[in-house]
């Protein structure tokens, strides 16, 4: 049986679990997630699409697509972000901040030529 790590939502009504490993974790620095998040980076972990379920709340699960390419999930109630799901990868992000009692341990910064916020490793 694998793992699993329970999450939730700003509010808690949309909760989700994660098992197993992730594929990766880091930071993403592009303009859209910065614009997204209204943060200068974000923390991803990145999943197999099969290991990220919702367990509670999917009736208050929001989507919005800008570009055709992923799907960001959010919580019609409190407006807390979670997700964000890339169909033709087969891969789901999963905000760090949504599964706080996993260890987030980056290993990789992603667009970091948009970066607004520079950030040293390590520190």
């Amino acid at each position: 049986m694998a793992d699993t790590t329970k999450g939730s939502c700003f509010c808690g009504a949309v909760e989700i679990e994660v098992s197993g490993a992730p594929e990766e974790m880091g930071y993403c620095h592009c303009s859209s997630c910065r614009s997204y998040s209204g943060a200068p980076v974000t923390a991803f972990t990145l999943w197999k699409a099969e290991n990220v379920k919702i367990i509670r709340g999917a009736e208050f699960l929001g989507r919005f697509n800008k570009i055709g390419f992923s799907n960001r999930h959010f919580c019609t109630k409190c407006g807390g972000h979670l997700m964000t799901v890339h169909p033709t990868f087969g891969l789901t992000d999963v905000y760090a901040a949504t599964i706080p009692s996993m260890t987030f341990t980056p290993v990789l910064h992603l667009n970091y030529a948009e970066a607004v916020l520079p950030m040293t490793d390590g520190r």
